[in-house]
């Protein structure tokens, strides 16, 4: 169950063996899709499930779907993706209330309700703490990677060859173009950078969230409008071209849930650099899969950059390292025996309380 709001079809053609139920979406109002439609979809098709998996946490579609399962006697597991705080850095002003309102009248008691909160990382575990889940409730689980989509990777000079980038050190950011990925803190410490080279590009992969207008200004007052390539959205091939022809992978977050991105980029080979306060940092430091920065040390991380471009052979290294630990540990089949098996927990309890009824 999904809205159609931004929903990629191709990306849904390409399941095999999954009924994806699109409900139209009405209108969008600050972070909440309003589907009207999925209130008749969950009350007329839900009961036909054993299990229900949510995914994201604030949201109209989750409301009704708790609901409903809750009416039915469905189980329902939350898995947030870090969406759970009520205050992010760099948010929009007011948007906090609006969270804030959410769970005082809804999101406590769906969270209450769940038979289980899945965590990503030890800081997504702590963030169901401060919304009062009990540690029972919590079942940390790591995101599993899609490690059959690299095992195949294109050629190296495909990317380069594109944009006509030849000779140039690539800076390669891979995520939405949106406040909290502290692009602001990318750009500064690259212009550092950019004193003691002269051959370094920075590439910004991904879709304006709101943010471009504002970065470009900023790369506009440092004079870095030459040595910043936006390439939009790449996907597929072209994005792990990208990811391959770079030279490092830079994540540099106010807030992350974990390195989804930069694991990507260690699975091309390419070292990786990610703020250390995140739970980006906390993935790359458990797996010693790149480099934690400061967030807002721009030296730090400008020094750390020019480190990996002149000297590139130990990133490269923990890059294989964490690629082999996450082919081991963390692919889709590993993973999916520890979502199985919190599926069947989930249901001996469900059966247990009807037991002692």
């Amino acid at each position: 169950y999904t809205s159609d709001y931004e929903l990629d079809r191709g990306y849904v053609d390409s399941l095999t063996g999954v009924k994806v139920c699109a409900f139209h979406s009405w209108f969008y109002l600050s972070e909440l899709t309003l589907t009207p439609g999925i209130l008749k979809g969950a009350r007329n098709g839900l009961k036909e499930f054993d299990i229900v998996h949510l995914h994201a946490f604030r949201s109209f579609q989750n409301l009704v779907i708790c609901y409903y399962a809750r009416k039915y006697g469905i189980p329902y597991i939350i898995d947030a993706h870090g969406s759970t705080r009520q205050q992010f850095p760099n948010d929009q002003k007011g948007k906090w209330v609006i969270r804030w309102l959410f769970d005082i009248l809804f999101g406590y008691r769906m969270l209450r309700n769940a038979a289980r909160a899945v965590g990503e990382t030890k800081i997504g575990v702590a963030e169901y703490e401060q919304l009062g889940v009990t540690a029972d409730k919590i079942a940390l689980v790591l995101p599993p990677f899609d490690t059959e989509a690299f095992s195949h990777l294109p050629p190296h000079g495909i990317f380069r060859g594109k944009y006509n980038l030849d000779g140039k050190k690539i800076v390669l950011f891979l995520g939405r173009i949106h406040s909290v990925k502290g692009l602001d803190f990318l750009v500064e410490g690259f212009h550092e950078l950019t004193k003691t080279r002269t051959d370094v590009l920075l590439v910004i992969v991904g879709q304006d969230d709101g943010y471009k207008a504002t970065l470009d200004k900023l790369i506009s007052s440092l004079k870095l409008g030459d040595k910043v390539l936006y390439t939009g959205f790449l996907g597929g091939q072209d994005k792990l071209s990208a990811l391959v022809d770079a030279d490092v992978v830079a994540q540099t977050s106010v807030y992350e849930q974990g390195a989804w991105a930069p694991i990507e980029g260690a699975l091309c080979g390419t070292p990786i650099v990610v703020t250390g306060h995140t739970g980006a940092g906390e993935d790359v430091k458990r797996m010693d899969a790149g480099y934690l920065v400061e967030y807002g040390n721009k030296k730090q991380l400008a020094d750390i950059l020019a480190n990996i471009l002149r000297s590139p052979d130990e990133g490269r290294n923990k890059a294989k390292r964490a690629a082999d630990y996450v082919r081991a540990n963390l692919s889709m089949n590993k993973n999916i025996e520890n979502y199985e098996q919190l599926y069947m927990e989930c249901l001996r309890l469900k059966e247990s309380k009807r037991g002692t009824k």
